[in-house]
């Protein structure tokens, strides 16, 4: 199989056809760890950062300057001598480079769920992005060490909601509303908060502190129906297009999801229209997701007639609404492992998953609307190199004692009520009443 980073490297050195959405992706990723902040190249590059977002500092040049035989050396023996003390968890949109050490590959709430049923590992080594990491430190003992490899992979669509502006919008939603405490006749208060996974920790502690939960690609519909039983309204935050397609396929009419712009005064509503509003947006996307278009599934239903589009839910509503099928990372593996011999799919979500799952299913045609290669910036941020550093530093010697770098902690305060929000989340599973 050709990884995607090979690809990335054929195409940008004239060796193989085929476009990137830029040529920085051949840069290691060190390269971009120190300087003006960003978010490095791929499908973020061009999205604004927090001026705090954390930062990763220099990597060791023993590590920057190691051959791949070498550090993939150097990881296998760190994980033999560690063994069983260190879980390594691996997202579907990690390049194959960094996925084949990982003991656990799955989406965000997989991880999560795994994370939480291991106890016996001592660290767990997140190869992912910092609202992940946050979440599984959430999830396990307080004797348990999460480590982010870099500390540079984060989440601009994480980042598109913060916990000013979230609270700001909930005292503007007050003035409109009154007290967000009160019930009415039916026990049911005003509105409730529902944050998707994709968000700082610190936001699921505002959910749980205000009778709000946290919601996954696979459980959103489950989420908002229990949302619905417990308020007239949901403020769903960071990402609008989850929101509105779950909502829509709800049958809540378009009018009635108002878009709130954190920049403007009540979101740029007035206040008639947050009056009836059944679901208020946070103007928040995937970068990746954004990508994906009506045009690019045009040209695959041009190209294979019998082509079954399948898109992950944060895609615009009009690309879902094209498209046969829409779900989770989760939902979108099992559709191609259900799938007759022979089967064609166009997928429209990060190149990573899609090219894996090209190389795991041959008996399938199995491709990315998106012709152009551009990955998640952020989970691209991730490198054997920083995981040899990592699990080397785990393992320590008799020069350096053993040390937990890079370790992802969540304060008392904040960790209190998130695990509120994620505990309800846990027990929101599709088809199965919730009464959290």
């Amino acid at each position: 199989m050709t990884s995607v980073d090979t690809l990335i490297r054929g195409i940008t050195n004239g060796g193989a056809p085929g476009e990137v959405c830029s040529t920085d992706l051949v840069e290691a990723p060190w390269n971009f760890d120190t300087g003006i902040p960003g978010y490095g190249p791929g499908s973020s590059m061009f999205d604004v950062i927090p001026l705090d977002a954390p930062l990763q500092g220099e990597l060791p040049a023993e590590y920057r300057t190691a051959s791949k035989d070498e550090l993939h050396q150097r990881i296998l023996a760190a994980k033999a001598t560690l063994g069983d003390r260190v879980l390594m968890l691996g997202h579907f949109y990690q390049r194959d480079e960094v996925v084949q050490y990982a003991d656990y590959v799955g989406d965000s709430f997989q991880l999560a769920v795994k994370a939480k049923a291991s106890p016996e590992a001592e660290a767990i080594v997140f190869c992912g992005v910092h609202f992940m990491a946050e979440t599984a430190d959430l999830l396990t003992t307080p004797e348990q060490a999460v480590i982010l490899p870099n500390l540079a992979a984060g989440c601009s669509m994480a980042d598109m909601a913060d916990i000013d502006s979230v609270e700001e919008a909930w005292e503007q939603l007050e003035s409109i509303y009154g007290d967000l405490d009160a019930r009415d006749e039916t026990g049911r208060v005003p509105v409730i908060p529902v944050t998707y996974m994709n968000s700082a920790a610190d936001l699921k502690g505002f959910c749980g502190r205000h009778g709000g939960i946290v919601c996954t690609s696979s459980n959103a519909a489950t989420v908002l129906a229990w949302a619905f039983e417990r308020g007239r309204r949901v403020l769903f935050f960071p990402d609008q297009h989850l929101g509105r397609n779950t909502a829509k396929a709800m049958g809540i009419p378009l009018e009635h999801m108002p878009m709130w712009n954190p920049r403007r005064a009540l979101g740029g509503n007035d206040a008639a229209t947050l009056e009836q509003a059944e679901v208020v947006l946070w103007n928040g996307f995937c970068s990746v997701h954004k990508r994906f278009s009506v045009a690019q599934i045009e040209r695959a239903r041009e190209q294979y007639p019998d082509v079954h589009v399948v898109v992950h839910p944060e895609c615009p509503m009009p690309v879902v609404d094209a498209a046969d099928s829409a779900g989770s990372t989760d939902f979108i593996v099992k559709a191609i492992q259900a799938a007759p011999p022979g089967s064609t799919f166009a997928i429209g979500t990060e190149i990573n998953l899609v090219n894996r799952l090209a190389a795991e299913y041959p008996q399938h045609t199995i491709f990315c609307l998106d012709s152009v290669v551009c990955p998640c910036s952020t989970m691209y941020r991730i490198h054997p190199g920083y995981i040899a550093w990592a699990l080397e530093a785990l393992v320590g010697s008799a020069e350096r004692p053993s040390e937990v770098l890079n370790r992802i902690r969540v304060s008392s305060d904040v960790a209190v009520p998130a695990r509120v929000a994620l505990e309800r989340m846990l027990a929101a599973k599709p088809g199965e009443p919730v009464s959290v």
